[in-house]
């Protein structure tokens, strides 16, 4: 048996237990001091209340000591898992204060503590390499996001949106706790590395991929890239942008994928370690890599195919997010320490610009009550500063310099090349389907800046009126726009703690 040693296991857990303190917190103010106050004002107090409680965790894990691994890798703590865990603390309170000026629900303490239950999910996930935590740590999140997706009670398309998510994801996850269920057949282990050694002990005496092991990469892939909505898995994605309340979809489509692509990576590069196979052009051998290769290159042309005949920018946004979840494959693909860096900056970077994307189209969804791209027509003239975040956020998307998107595809790209000719045939299409993006990105643009505000809506008078938001919305959106700028002209100041991390964590 294992000792274990319930006072490090406290410690260790400690920011995720204030970050669940902060959320029992928000709760119970909510439901015995604010029932009776507007719901605004609830959001606010109960949104300042969980962030001071993130903030907390993010200063407990700054201050946490740099490597624990507990209980044979069930938890473990070094400084990348910190990084990763501080990147989605940071999205968790952007998302919450872009929530303040929300409306679409009077549950406002349940709403802000199944964010936090979801942040929490994420925390334990990125800090693990047992696959029982992991698939626990998923359900955690996932059970969080389908009742935030389902949370506006009043609209049909949330409720539709909800159950898609759920019946998809409830088939995703059958799929890789089966394909769990044979790596630890395989190797009498949860363990990651330890799953990885019977891998290697396996190929050493020569004998090929055993099919169960092949059947366990398949369904694996399957149950993650459901996760990260890459193609053939994307099915829920068009409609949970659309139908979820903004905040919930903005909060599944930034904070969830920086941890479900970290966990991802780790899963097939420690866990599937000896069976990798090849993916070069002409030259494909059996294992994981070339099944992601084909995943990320149908996910890049359909993702941005698809995204240009799109008219709600929620449906477009979610496409686009398809086309980015095969650009981030291949950074697994490639599965070397260079590409692990350009993952993280890549999947940080994408996640400030599309929560910052959704809190524009949140605040003119409110003011005009669609995301339709006519609801955008003249958006310059009415809220002139969130029309330049919005081209901000859409032109780093798009990979346009000298913003963050543009470093960040440049940096993956590179790191794929690096890892051997081969793969040069993805980065030539990758490259291809980045050109094909700026196409609908412009077709936002031009509504916000060249079309007249008469066009919008029918009513010409009120459409001419400027757009006014909270000081503090429209300080978060101003805020992930400079981040973005800032970390495209500046990329050594996030790529320096990346790479530190990722040094020092040994991985």
């Amino acid at each position: 048996m294992i000792a274990v040693n319930y006072a490090q296991l406290w410690q260790f857990a400690l920011p995720e237990i204030t970050v669940v303190v902060a959320a029992l917190v928000a709760l119970a103010v909510d439901l015995l001091v604010l029932r009776a106050s507007r719901t605004h004002v609830r959001f606010t107090v109960a949104a300042l209340l969980a962030s001071f409680g993130c903030t907390a965790a993010i200063l407990r894990l700054l201050l946490a000591p740099q490597s624990a691994n507990l209980l044979d890798g069930s938890l473990i703590a070094n400084p990348l898992t910190h990084l990763v865990q501080i990147a989605v603390l940071i999205l968790a309170i952007a998302t919450l204060l872009l929530a303040t000026n929300s409306s679409f629900t009077e549950h406002v303490g349940e709403f802000v503590l199944l964010v936090l239950m979801a942040t929490v999910g994420m925390m334990f996930l990125v800090g693990s390499q047992d696959l029982l935590v992991i698939f626990i740590s998923l359900e955690l999140l996932s059970l969080s996001l389908y009742i935030l997706t389902a949370f506006d009670k009043s609209s049909p398309c949330s409720s539709e949106a909800a159950l898609k998510y759920f019946l998809f994801g409830g088939m995703s996850a059958a799929f890789l706790l089966f394909g769990f269920s044979l790596l630890y057949g395989l190797s009498n282990s949860t363990s990651l590395p330890r799953i990885a050694a019977a891998i290697h002990a396996s190929a050493a005496t020569g004998s090929p991929l055993n099919p169960l092991l092949l059947i366990a990469i398949v369904t694996t892939v399957i149950g993650f890239g459901f996760k990260v909505a890459a193609f053939p898995f994307h099915f829920w994605a068009p409609d949970v942008y659309q139908g979820a309340p903004t905040p919930s979809a903005a909060f599944i489509a930034s904070s969830s994928k920086v941890a479900s692509f970290f966990i991802f990576f780790q899963v097939m590069a420690v866990g599937f370690a000896g069976a990798e196979g090849s993916a070069a052009w002409l030259h494909f051998a059996r294992g994981w890599v070339p099944v992601l290769a084909v995943v990320a290159a149908l996910s890049m042309v359909l993702g941005n195919l698809v995204a240009i005949v799109q008219r709600s920018v929620r449906r477009l946004l979610a496409y686009s997010a398809i086309a980015h979840a095969g650009y981030m494959l291949l950074a697994i693909v490639a599965h070397t320490q260079l590409s692990l860096g350009a993952l993280l900056y890549y999947v940080f970077t994408y996640a400030l610009a599309t929560l910052g994307a959704f809190g524009v189209v949140a605040i003119v969804e409110q003011r005009t009550g669609g995301d339709r791209l006519s609801n955008f027509d003249g958006l310059s003239r009415r809220a002139p500063v969130l029309s330049a975040c919005m081209f901000i956020f859409l032109l780093s998307l798009a990979g346009i310099p000298p913003l963050a998107g543009f470093f960040g595809k440049f940096y993956l790209f590179v790191s794929v090349l690096d890892s051997g000719p081969g793969l040069l045939w993805l980065v030539v299409l990758a490259i291809a389907m980045s050109a094909v993006s700026l196409y609908y990105y412009l077709q936002v643009l031009k509504r916000i800046y060249v079309a007249s505000p008469s066009n919008a809506v029918a009513n010409a008078s009120a459409e001419a009126v400027t757009i006014r938001t909270s000081i503090l919305s429209q300080t978060v959106v101003v805020l992930l726009a400079a981040g973005v700028v800032l970390f495209g002209c500046a990329p050594h100041l996030l790529l320096k703690w990346i790479e530190a991390a990722i040094r020092v964590s040994g991985f």
